[in-house]
Order: C-alpha cells, then sequence, then structure tokens
C-alpha cells in the first residue's frame, strides 16, 4: 500500500485553515517544498521539466501538484508521512525531529531554515530548541496547515518558495539548514541547485543535514521497486508523477556535496537512508572542520535509524507492497518489546486500521 493509497482512506472533511481555502495566487514556477522543483529565468517564466516524459513546471509540476495533494489536512499529512491524524504526526514528528537535532547540534541562539517544511511536522518539536526557526515550503497551502499547527510558538516564521533557489535569505546568513524527506522527491538537477544555494546562505561553520533513499541497500531497492511497480494514474498525462520518489547512492550524494562547495562531514551508507550531515568550510582552518566532524561523529548513534527502526521500516515496506498483511503487520508488532519505534509503528497501524475497517475488519484482530 503506497502512501497514496493510505491518504484514500482518510477523512477529508476537515477544512484547511482560512487563509488556504482560496487557491494559490500562482501554480507556475515552482522552487523547495517537502517536493521542490527546478530553476527557471524568473517565476514568471516556468522551463521545461527535465528528462523525457517529465511534466513541465507550469500546471503539473511541483507547486501545483502539492497544493493540490494538501487541499485538505488529511490529505496533507498523508502526503507528507502516511499520518492518518495529529497524534501520529507529532509522534513521528518529535522522533525525527531528535535526530535532526542531534545531526545540526543544535542550540538555543542558532537560526535554523527548513526546506520544504510541510505541514510543519518537524518545525514544530524543533522550534523550541533554537533561538528563529523558518519553515519554507513550495505549496502555499502546506504552510497555511503549519502556521496554524505552530502559532503558539514565538520564534517561528514562513517563506513561500518560487524556484529552486532560496532567494529570500543573503549569503551566509544561516547557522543550520536541514530538509528531511524532501530531496527524495526532486530531479537530480534541481537537487544539485538546491546545495548550491545552502553553501551560499549557510554561515562559515554552518551544519547542514538532509536525507535520501539509498538504492544500494536491500530495503531502500525494495521501496524503489514500489515506484517502479506503482500502476499509472490515467489522469496523469506524464510518465513522472512529480510526487515520486528518487533515489540516489552514496557516491553520488558525495560528489554532489563537493561540486557545490559543502565539505562532507558525516555520509551513511548503511541503511535504507542515505543520511549527510556537511558544513561550509569557507575560511574554516583544518582543525576546526575536524572538531566539526568528531562533534557530528559522536551523535551518529542518535542521527542513524536504530536496529529496531530498521526492521519496521522494512516490515512497513513488506505492509505497502502487499507482502504483508495487516493482520501480519499487527501481530508482528505485538511479538516486540516495547520502544519509541514500536509505540510509533503500532500507533501508525492501529489508527490506519480503525479508518479501514470495512475491509481489514476489526481490530485489533483476533
Amino acid at each position: 500500500m503506497t502512501f497514496r493509497q493510505i491518504a484514500q482512506f482518510l477523512n477529508p472533511a476537515q477544512k484547511l485553515p482560512k487563509e488556504a481555502e482560496k487557491p494559490p495566487a500562482s501554480t507556475g514556477c515552482l522552487a523547495g517544498s517537502v517536493e521542490e522543483t527546478r530553476r527557471s529565468p524568473a517565476p514568471e517564466e516556468p522551463a521545461a521539466g527535465v528528462g523525457g516524459g517529465s511534466p513541465p513546471l507550469e500546471g503539473g509540476g511541483y507547486k501545483s501538484s502539492w497544493n493540490r495533494t494538501s487541499m485538505t489536512i488529511a490529505g496533507a499529512f498523508a502526503a507528507v508521512d502516511g499520518s492518518p491524524d495529529e497524534e501520529v504526526l507529532r509522534l513521528h514528528g518529535a522522533y525525527m525531529a531528535d535526530m535532526i537535532a542531534a545531526a545540526l547540534l543544535v542550540s538555543e541562539t542558532d537560526r535554523v531554515l527548513e526546506i520544504g517544511c510541510g505541514v510543519g511536522r518537524l518545525g514544530r518539536e524543533l522550534a523550541p530548541r533554537c533561538g528563529r526557526w523558518i519553515g519554507a515550503d513550495i505549496s502555499e497551502n502546506m504552510i497555511a496547515i503549519a502556521r496554524e499547527r505552530t502559532q503558539h510558538l514565538p520564534n517561528v516564521e514562513f517563506t513561500a518558495l518560487t524556484r529552486t533557489a532560496l532567494d529570500a535569505f543573503p549569503d551566509n546568513s544561516l547557522d543550520k539548514v536541514y530538509s528531511h524527506a524532501v530531496f527524495i522527491h526532486l530531479d537530480k538537477v534541481d537537487l544539485f541547485l538546491y546545495l548550491q544555494e545552502i553553501a551560499r546562505v549557510l554561515r562559515p561553520g554552518g551544519l547542514f543535514y538532509f536525507d535520501t533513499w539509498n538504492l544500494a541497500d536491500e530495503v531502500g531497492w525494495k521501496r524503489w521497486l514500489i515506484e517502479v511497480n506503482q500502476p499509472p494514474d490515467p489522469n496523469q498525462p506524464w510518465r513522472k508523477d512529480p510526487l515520486s520518489n528518487q533515489f540516489s547512492v552514496p557516491a553520488e550524494i558525495g560528489l554532489y556535496l563537493k561540486h557545490a562547495g559543502l565539505c562532507e562531514l558525516l555520509l551513511t551508507s548503511d541503511s535504507f537512508w542515505i543520511q549527510t550531515v556537511a558544513t561550509k568550510a569557507t575560511g574554516l582552518a583544518p582543525s576546526a572542520i575536524e572538531s566539526l566532524r568528531e562533534r557530528v561523529e559522536r551523535n551518529r548513534p542518535r542521527i542513524v535509524p536504530t536496529p529496531i527502526f530498521r526492521e519496521l521500516f522494512a516490515a512497513q515496506v513488506e505492509f505497502m507492497t502487499g507482502r504483508l498483511s495487516p493482520a501480519e503487520a499487527y501481530r508482528h508488532l505485538s511479538q516486540m518489546p516495547d520502544s519509541r519505534e514500536v509505540t510509533l509503528y503500532r500507533t501508525w497501524l492501529e489508527r490506519l486500521w480503525q479508518l479501514n475497517q470495512t475491509q481489514w475488519g476489526p481490530y485489533p484482530p483476533k
């Protein structure tokens, strides 16, 4: 079962915050969000999509696709991470925020940017830990929901992206930048353009974290096959859906970082994610770079997926492909000792099941 299929089970009746009820002012050129875009000469001059069969930016690109997906709160939650409700979203958001805070060595004075903030799943959890948190997204609908979910936080702001650039931010103006589960949706050219922009806006010695699917990992390969075997949408005129997932290998990511002007501090290769921490090394002494690398490396156990998280994600992939039934997934979880990860996955499955009892039967299964 894909997250798109999961979204079909969720209640579409929840309304967006008022500011998102009207259509966005522009559905043309795009740039970075939970799924981003391609650089164009100017926002009003959309460029063609990259590669044969890809959609153009106008009408069928990142911005319009993500705004359509997030026309309801339920649709937005499902698109972000498959969460059926606010509780599951917060559980997953808090778990991932801890990972990212460890990767970025977040401090209470940091000015932090999230590229592709979506509904504020991570920002809501990270903002209390830093001086200023800024959420950037290609979708005005996502930003409206994120603004509503973070209205109690005094140090939060948002900016809507219009192309593959960070024009709102001066050079050397940010302490930390991160993007989780966003660059996995970008064309490789767009990904590299964002890396160049991050190298521009990050201050020397600042830190940047992002992750992508790891094609070289066994579970990562199985996750890729879900994209390969996805039935074509008869209403989609392009071969490549702008919301589809992209996959990489570690050496490829290392090359992108190097040529974008970023210095790799951590590049993982042993799970379904490639996780990267990098810095802007301009003007830094080699000893300062090595000190940063050592500090990040000490946090590695808090950054990489735990063995139990990896086991549960592998089971989720089997569930998404139909090789593991809901009842089998439930039994698998029931046999595992309690942990933060088990609670997260159990809550996710329980809420999804409750929305789909007509097809799956009563919960819990006998």
